[in-house]
């Protein structure tokens, strides 16, 4: 497996497939041609078909000016290898037209034909849930050490500094107020969910802080805001909601939290590894799933849990999110987005706490879980994955207007 540095990416919303990696393109072609004045992008299947809502023509654009850009939009031409692709050519009459065919694979990872067949840096010997724990049942080292042994300090700088961007995401979320961009006229709800909550006591109070903190990262995502990919943009805010409202409640340092960091980006891990995190290819519940995943490993080890019941909490996580589709309406990363960060970030603290009133014992194992999650990914028709053609998409924007 690579780097944990690829689960965790930092940069602008709302879409770490649709807006990140396209930026990261747009930076790199423009690098290729920096005397080019004009440029001609096309977007086919995925990013054509949702661009518009993730903002991804504007976020080109920006990157690649003061050239002129013309886009062109191929929603009924999907390339074979991901459904997120993007032709990058020079359109200048006096230069090569150069054209370079690169795809959005999702977390903000881009490949390109040349490097799609190349094998990455693999710094893992560990590929699945299973060698992790047997690498602990022979070293009586966790999913943390494992992380800190493989990558060295240099991760804890790189997540030191994860950590930082996702609290003030969240503090960034909780003071702003007022409408989304993107004509649904949808409300932020983070500083009114968290007023409430000061009010409130016990599990109520902690459930409250959950939905307010996870709502003000999705919120600063939705609205183009700095986040951290967790292990995407679209579910950024369910493992800053759960780290936060476990230092509140178990009064811990940034130490625990940047070990809790590790072990959620070693699940990430394997998810990215043995299926996928992009909901143009999976679902949503390559996305909100893992990010559940993440987030009640990460709980369970702040709670003192054993690496059997960390795995319990993380198979729990993604379990429960099979099937999810990717349907966000109008294409925007709101509805049913937003919700679902908050959702699945209450789910994922559940999730550890049951798993550590267990012993860590159950029935389907996680890898298990991972495998039937790339298959029913497979399953889903592509009306379910991140194309806006069905499920919500095809009746949200009805139902909303008729509202």
């Amino acid at each position: 497996m690579e780097s944990i540095k690829e689960i965790f990416r930092i940069g602008r919303g709302p879409s770490s497939s649709h807006t990140m990696g396209p930026v990261r393109a747009a930076k790199r072609y423009r690098l290729r041609h920096p005397d080019a004045v004009s440029f001609r992008v096309t977007l086919f299947g995925s990013l054509a078909l949702t661009g518009k809502g993730h903002l991804t023509d504007v976020s080109v654009v920006n990157e690649l000016q003061p050239a002129e850009v013309e886009v062109v939009w191929k929603k009924d031409e999907v390339k074979s290898f991901h459904p997120n692709a993007l032709l990058f050519e020079v359109s200048d009459k006096n230069m090569e037209n150069d054209p370079w065919l690169v795809y959005s694979v999702g977390g903000g990872k881009i490949v390109d034909d040349e490097d799609k067949d190349k094998q990455p840096e693999l710094i893992y010997r560990q590929t699945n849930m299973k060698d992790v724990l047997t690498y602990y049942k022979q070293t009586g080292k966790t999913l943390w050490e494992l992380v800190f042994e493989t990558e060295g300090d240099a991760i804890k700088t790189h997540l030191s500094r994860v950590w930082n961007i996702m609290q003030q995401a969240m503090e960034n979320g909780l003071k702003r107020e007022g409408l989304l961009p993107g004509g649904l006229k949808l409300q932020r709800k983070a500083a009114a969910y968290y007023a409430k909550s000061v009010g409130l006591k016990d599990y109520a109070r902690v459930t409250s802080r959950i939905f307010a903190y996870a709502l003000a990262v999705a919120e600063e995502n939705a609205s183009g805001g700095e986040v951290v990919t967790a292990p995407t943009c679209g579910s950024a805010g369910i493992l800053p909601a759960v780290l936060k409202i476990s230092q509140e409640h178990f009064k811990i340092g940034n130490d625990k939290i940047i070990r809790a960091l590790a072990t959620a980006g070693l699940v990430g891990n394997i998810v990215k590894y043995n299926a996928s995190i992009s909901g143009a290819e999976v679902g949503c519940q390559g996305e909100v799933g893992t990010a559940c995943a993440m987030a009640a490993a990460a709980a369970t080890q702040i709670g003192g849990g054993t690496p059997a019941q960390i795995e319990y909490a993380a198979e729990m996580g993604l379990e429960h999110h099979l099937g999810l589709t990717c349907d966000p309406v109008a294409g925007l990363v709101q509805i049913p987005c937003i919700e679902r960060n908050v959702h699945a970030a209450a789910r994922a603290f559940d999730a550890a706490r049951f798993s550590l009133l267990s012993d860590g014992n159950h029935f389907i194992s996680f890898d298990t879980v991972t495998k039937v999650m790339k298959q029913t990914g497979k399953d889903l028709p592509s009306l379910y994955r991140e194309t806006s053609l069905g499920g919500l998409a095809a009746f949200g924007d009805k139902d909303f207007v008729d509202n």
